[in-house]
């Protein structure tokens, strides 16, 4: 049984665990695979009404952090904005 990186509830037949790309769009998801730029979230983070695809700020505080990592990681702002197109930091 998974559960969510969010919330922390268990997975339930009603509350799947769902992956989220944090970064997505015109060919992005590929690079936010080959990155681990996902995160495993429920159903409820990531589609009900406070989750991530409804929440503005959620959805930008995700790609802030994900961009601290990689940038922790070695790799240099300008590499993140030539891979997703821009800084959000």
């Amino acid at each position: 049984m998974r559960q969510c990186e969010l919330c922390g509830c268990w997975e339930s037949f009603y509350n799947p665990i769902e992956k989220h790309h944090v970064f997505h769009g015109r060919g992005i998801r590929k690079l936010a695979e080959k990155y681990g730029m996902t995160i495993h979230i429920c159903h409820n983070c990531h589609q009900g009404p406070e989750g991530v695809h409804n929440n503005r700020e959620l959805d930008l505080s995700l790609k802030r952090q994900y961009q601290e990592r990689f940038e922790e990681e070695g790799h240099s702002r300008e590499e993140f904005r030539a891979i997703f197109g821009k800084s959000y930091l």
